[in-house]
């Protein structure tokens, strides 16, 4: 049991016992008057007290002139502000600066404790998150029903079609760095509903666009702000519910990529043939309605904001775990995207299928990626979110590379099986390594967001790479797959530099949980 300094720890106080927290409060209150308080509640003290089950040492008093001068309270206060308010009301009327005063040593709302690890509010946040991860990263892995479509549809190369999904993906990471530290600040809740306003807005304009820069603008830039507005914020709020399972509870809500994957191009599969593209888009809409809703509802800030700081913490890129993270995980980015936008029109342009076999290779590459997801995932709890992810980028690089002996309807489907793990591990992975080498919760949002601009460049160039190596080889691909596996494998080395520097800081030999 985790007992609380503001706690009782017996049922029922006597009357002595009660006298005495009244001279007790009597005697803060002159404290407060003589300049005497208590200073805030760090990071190291919050960090403190959730090793200690809660718990933190009692800290002791800051007289006028030493020490904490200059840490902000929470409401803004500094503790110059508080002793020239002490040294001012002297004179005046006491209760006045007791009042200012007593608002900045409030602990106890200040610090929510520990994260749960579980319960009802907890595993609700992880519920919604699976929505929102549905209608965001969900929508951007069924764009390979979307590329082949548009390229037929509208005559275009597919170098050019790529671009409406790599802006979509830009978009979602580049706006996570603003939407991140607007979370922080305690802006959760107004982000949530302007980004769901805006894929709304895109998703049912897509429906009736006709002409590509229509489609770019509310397929590729409307849902892509959307998406920055709702991605990053949620997946930092779901974060902070959680320690030791925090990996599970974000690969659980990573899964619903791989479960939007699997719905929508089952959607565009029974209703495009028979309803067209405006229905067909319209239907998709309403199923995000419903999740953006549900969303709204289980989702919640646990922790205060933290108001101050700025829009990126320069310092974190002091730390050559986060930088060398950064960097492997933008390649990654580089080159995983590949499969998921073009492994359709392989499939019709190199094997032969039809277009309705084409969109079964989505929902097996999307639904093997829903179970990958979970599981790797709790082996990151277990083994490292890092470790394991240095073994998924070498995975899938080593499967992009070996796409090129694919020449079979049977290898198709076996290769697509395998890249399903890899791929889907890679997604649900990143944001698990990354919140891993962020101890201050307070600063999730904003490091995430940061790491998140620095991938929107790869998502953004990576796809369209791709189409354009593909035009230049006259339409075969192997030029892509050669690329996009290298850069996966270099993404690997680049995620173990992060690994072992790891390591170097804060020591432990190569089997360390990392």
């Amino acid at each position: 049991m985790v007992l609380h300094p503001t706690s009782p720890t017996s049922k029922g106080h006597s009357d002595n016992d009660q006298s005495s927290d009244l001279d007790e409060k009597d005697q803060n209150s002159t404290d407060v008057a003589l300049g005497h308080f208590q200073p805030p509640v760090s990071a190291a003290d919050d960090q403190e007290r959730q090793v200690n089950g809660g718990l933190s040492k009692p800290s002791s008093r800051v007289p006028k002139g030493q020490g904490a001068h200059g840490v902000p309270f929470p409401n803004g206060l500094q503790v110059e502000d508080g002793i020239a308010a002490a040294e001012g009301g002297l004179g005046k009327d006491k209760g006045s600066c007791t009042g200012i005063l007593g608002r900045t040593s409030t602990a106890s709302s200040w610090n929510p404790g520990p994260p749960p690890d579980g319960g009802l509010r907890a595993w609700t946040a992880v519920a919604a998150a699976h929505l929102i991860n549905l209608n965001t990263w969900g929508y951007i892995n069924s764009f390979g029903v979307f590329q082949s479509y548009y390229t037929t549809a509208l005559d275009l190369e597919p170098s050019t079609i790529s671009w409406i999904g790599s802006v979509q993906v830009f978009l979602l990471f580049f706006v996570g760095t603003f939407t991140g530290r607007l979370t922080d600040a305690g802006y959760f809740r107004e982000t949530f509903l302007i980004g769901s306003a805006f894929q709304m807005v895109g998703i049912f304009t897509t429906s009736v666009s006709t002409k590509y820069w229509q489609i770019f603008l509310a397929q590729g830039v409307c849902m892509g702000i959307g998406n920055g507005c709702l991605f990053c914020p949620v997946l930092a709020t779901v974060s902070t519910y959680f320690d030791k399972k925090r990996n599970l509870a974000i690969g659980i809500a990573a899964c619903g990529s791989g479960t939007g994957g699997l719905v929508f191009p089952a959607m565009a599969r029974q209703l495009l043939p028979s309803v067209g593209f405006g229905w067909t888009i319209r239907a998709i809409g309403f199923v995000q309605l419903f999740g953006l809703t549900l969303g709204c509802i289980g989702l919640k800030r646990r922790i205060p904001p933290r108001r101050t700081g700025a829009l990126v913490e320069w310092a974190a890129f002091k730390e050559m775990e986060y930088s060398f993270y950064a960097a492997g995980s933008f390649m990654c980015f580089l080159g995983v995207y590949f499969g998921f936008y073009y492994l359709a029109s392989f499939s019709r342009d190199i094997i032969g299928l039809t277009y309705a076999d084409s969109l079964n290779i989505l929902l097996i590459l999307n639904g093997v990626g829903v179970v990958a997801r979970v599981v790797l995932n709790h082996l990151a709890d277990r083994c490292g979110p890092i470790n394991v992810f240095i073994l998924t980028a070498a995975a899938a690089g080593i499967l992009q590379l070996s796409w090129m002996g694919v020449g079979s309807p049977g290898g198709v489907y076996a290769w697509t099986a395998f890249y399903g793990i890899a791929g889907g591990g890679i997604q649900s992975l990143f944001p698990a390594g990354l919140s891993s080498l962020t101890t201050d919760l307070r600063k999730a949002g904003t490091r995430m967001g940061m790491v998140f601009t620095i991938n929107s460049f790869a998502s953004l160039t990576g796809t369209p790479i791709d189409g354009a190596i593909i035009s230049r080889c006259g339409g075969r691909y192997f030029g892509a797959q050669i690329f996009a596996g290298c850069v996966l494998l270099v993404g690997g080395g680049l995620l173990t530099a992060a690994k072992l520097a790891r390591q170097k800081r804060i020591g432990g030999g190569w089997l360390m949980k990392v």
